[in-house]
């Protein structure tokens, strides 16, 4: 299989309410979609299959992943193997690590062994990276996801771990990395200056860049004191009418 590196960012939109997902795909920059649990838990899925088969029928040429919701590893593979089925477009998320904390690097050998296409993720050291990695089959497609975010969070500086992670994966061209756990609109801009493959980032940040990428410094500025001033205006705050009438008292 010949597969190649893209040079620029692929932005996918991450999430799991279908008519935002409608939305996003409108943007010429939305090349591709995530899925987790949580954003299913919070967009009130009830069926899982219904709504994995209603968006690969929607969407059938943008990548989406969908991923495993079991913990033993034979249903695992069962359910990887039910996702991947749904289309050609379609990545079976895996967690590199089970709930133990033991990482699930014979699952992910077999899985990509008979051409599922993985998207391993919950990724946050180096060696979770290597790991995936050496367990990947190198001919068919996968991408790692990063929690970049969720790494940063902790309060500590993600930059070396995403190099590092980069650095490795750069002698597997079947795989790519994904920034995962977006923050801000900023995080897109360091993802591809850090080398990575893809960024998942939400509806609200997705609109957020598309509206203010054009913004100078100033126009921030002006568009955050007017907001100031709107706010002002309609809680009909007045300090000094407010000291007028406890002087008046």
């Amino acid at each position: 299989m010949n597969i190649t590196k893209q040079n620029s960012i692929a932005i996918y939109a991450d999430g799991a309410d279908i008519e935002a997902m409608r939305q996003m795909a409108k943007l010429p920059e939305v090349t591709g979609f995530t899925t987790n649990p949580t954003l299913m838990k919070r967009a009130g899925i009830t069926n899982y299959l219904a709504f994995a088969q209603k968006v690969v029928a929607e969407f059938p040429d943008m990548p989406v992943s969908f991923e495993v919701f079991a913990q033993d590893q034979a249903e695992m593979q069962a359910e990887a193997e039910i996702l991947s089925d749904l289309g050609e477009n379609v990545y079976v998320k895996v967690p590199i690590l089970a709930l133990d904390g033991t990482p699930h690097i014979n699952l992910i050998r077999t899985l990509s062994a008979a051409g599922i296409k993985l998207n391993i993720t919950a990724v946050t050291t180096k060696e979770q990276v290597r790991w995936a990695l050496d367990a990947l089959d190198p001919e068919v497609p996968a991408i790692i996801s990063l929690f970049v975010g969720r790494v940063a969070d902790t309060g500590i500086d993600p930059t070396s771990f995403v190099i590092c992670s980069s650095t490795m994966a750069f002698r597997y061209p079947n795989v790519q990395l994904l920034w995962a756990s977006t923050r801000e609109v900023d995080n897109i801009r360091q993802a591809e200056q850090l080398g990575l493959d893809i960024i998942t980032v939400p509806p609200a940040i997705l609109n957020k860049w598309v509206t203010r990428r054009d913004l100078t410094p100033v126009d921030v500025a002006l568009d955050t004191v007017r907001g100031f001033a709107q706010d002002i205006e309609s809680l009909g705050y007045s300090i000094l009418d407010e000291v007028e009438a406890i002087s008046a008292r």
